[in-house]
């Protein structure tokens, strides 16, 4: 088994030990038409106390990467179930070779994810105090019901909801979409758990609702002290959120490192047509929004070589590796790495003349 701390050229040269480590994860899924590669091979760390946002278009592998790190792939029969491969170290503790137990006394305590759609993930039968009280028992067997229901009161509060002692014993259904998504948030820090992974946390929310979970996230991160992953397909959502960027297509990581340095000097065509998709409010709007062509590839026969070159229209400067080559992450500069067949002569003199001035 690998050590979490062994450096390689995907991993930070930071000296200390992150708290999330994800080395070479594989998540394929066998059916009926053939093998679903829904994560082919992705690393990356997450520090203690930072947020990292992973992005790209719907099934990029985004998703099944954070059940991955919950374990919820478990409870899938093991005929249809998933085949893992690589390592997941969470403070020390290797995840994929642990025993369902053990997975199952870390999910909710020391990691927690605030799902997609909460409507669905939360149960419609019990009301929403009942659900937060039992994940926080589950953990805390000493907790009376009283002390249980006054600590599921405290977190609705804490999270923005009205008169929680009367909310606390609603069902989801009777919430609004925002009051809900509070409310899956409230759930998932019922145990203060150090790392929170929200899955596009603001999907269905008007723009109003969607900055104020995502600045009580912020707030909640800074309270706590958690690490934090946020899964979206929108680079709005993690532009001011995120301290790390990874960039995901085709079930590889195609570009990552400091979302600082990404947003203002990424690397990879696919970064660049995600930015120029993206409407800015700090400028005049002189072009229409230029959208990614083509669709997205199918994890069951994903295309030879480079995913994404069927989509780039700058595949044909590469020698026909794009076609044949499956391109390797290398570094560009400290911390930030890219997966492109293009020289990085070619890649900047692009970027400088033709992605700058639309973005």
């Amino acid at each position: 088994m690998t050590d979490p701390k062994t450096n390689n050229v995907e991993a930070r040269d930071s000296g200390t030990t992150p708290f999330l480590s994800v080395r070479d994860l594989h998540c394929h899924f066998p059916t009926d038409d053939g093998l679903v590669k829904s994560v082919d091979g992705i690393s990356f760390e997450v520090e203690r106390g930072k947020t990292l946002g992973i992005v790209g278009e719907s099934g990029s592998g985004k998703s099944v990467t954070s059940l991955s790190i919950m374990g919820l792939h478990r409870n899938v029969g093991k005929k249809r179930g998933p085949q893992l491969k690589g390592e997941i170290w969470l403070d020390g503790q290797e995840l994929i070779s642990a025993s369902d137990e053990e997975v199952r006394k870390l999910r909710g305590q020391k990691m927690a994810m605030i799902f997609q759609d909460p409507l669905t993930a939360m149960h419609p039968y019990f009301t929403v105090g009942q659900q937060i009280i039992e994940g926080h028992r589950q953990h805390n067997p000493r907790a009376t019901k009283k002390t249980a229901r006054d600590h599921a009161i405290q977190l609705l509060d804490r999270v923005g909801i009205p008169q929680p002692d009367k909310r606390v014993d609603q069902h989801p259904h009777e919430f609004s979409g925002g009051m809900r998504q509070r409310a899956m948030i409230a759930m998932a820090l019922a145990n203060n758990p150090s790392l929170l992974i929200a899955d596009e946390p603001t999907t269905a929310l008007d723009v109003t609702v969607q900055a104020q979970i995502l600045d009580l996230i912020r707030d909640l991160q800074q309270e706590f002290g958690s690490s934090v992953i946020i899964i979206t397909h929108d680079l709005g959502v993690v532009a001011e959120l995120a301290d790390d960027l990874l960039v995901m297509y085709g079930g590889k990581c195609v570009e990552k490192g400091p979302a600082e340095k990404i947003f203002r000097q990424p690397e990879h065509p696919y970064t660049w047509g995600l930015l120029g998709s993206m409407p800015r409010l700090d400028r005049e709007l002189q072009d229409r929004l230029i959208p990614v062509k083509g669709n997205p590839p199918s994890l069951i026969n994903l295309p030879n070589g480079c995913a994404f070159h069927p989509r780039c229209p700058y595949a044909g400067g590469t020698n026909g590796r794009s076609n044949s080559e499956v391109p390797r992450l290398t570094r560009v500069s400290e911390h930030h790495l890219v997966a492109c067949h293009l020289a990085l002569e070619a890649r900047q003199q692009i970027f400088t003349e033709e992605i700058a001035p639309r973005l």
